[in-house]
């Protein structure tokens, strides 16, 4: 007879922790409804632990997603094309890993092709499964740029994230509106000059609209 206790429930495998299961997820937000002085039973709040479930299967779903998979189907009749490849104002939605609230902004890509180019939303999709995890924002720009920067192979790659933290701005020290920027810049973006600068130039605040909360 095999007994299973807690402790085995959350016995380490290679990637990680056993997953609980809904029931187990459903339960410890019931837990967190009655932490907060709330009765989960009553009639508004009956549904919450399923509807807060089925949320975060959306808000994270970046750890089903390979990235480096994404990335791996390119193109190679580009016809010499060896400028910049830029997609700006990529929508990012994240939640912080130290408090669980949401990281609201914009990631701007770009990077200089060496013999291929990817389609451009898979840089876009590279970035949401970067994203749709538990983050810190220079994290998460270090691994956006690394990926592209390891499967493509470009020339260089450059990732700026601008974005907005509810960890900051309804918590703790209470500034709305504060915006953090982040940056990664490797391969011609980091060593000339002149290639960062054409690229700071084509998503400055001129250039771009305001990042959304």
């Amino acid at each position: 007879m095999n007994v299973h206790t807690p402790a085995d429930k959350l016995a380490k495998t290679e990637s990680g922790p056993e997953k609980p299961s809904r029931a187990e997820a459903e339960a410890a937000i019931r837990t967190l409804l009655l932490w907060a002085g709330e009765d989960p039973e009553r009639e508004g709040l009956k549904d919450t632990p399923a509807r807060v479930a089925r949320a975060y299967e959306e808000f994270f779903k970046g750890y089903a997603e390979d990235p480096v998979a994404l990335l791996t189907r390119t193109f190679e009749e580009i016809e010499g094309y060896d400028e910049m490849v830029v997609l700006r104002d990529i929508r990012i939605e994240s939640h912080c890993e130290h408090h669980m609230v949401p990281i609201i902004g914009r990631a701007h890509v770009a990077y200089l092709p060496g013999t291929r180019v990817v389609g451009i939303s898979k840089l876009a999709r590279v970035v949401d499964a970067y994203a749709r995890r538990f983050q810190i924002q220079e994290k998460l720009t270090a691994q956006i740029a690394n990926t592209i920067q390891d499967v493509l192979q470009p020339r260089g790659v450059a990732v700026v994230i601008e974005a907005n933290h509810q960890c900051m701005s309804t918590r703790g020290v209470h500034k709305p509106g504060a915006s953090m920027v982040t940056s990664r810049m490797l391969g011609a973006f980091r060593d000339d000059p002149s290639t960062r600068k054409e690229f700071l130039a084509i998503i400055s605040p001129r250039n771009c609209g305001p990042v959304e909360a």
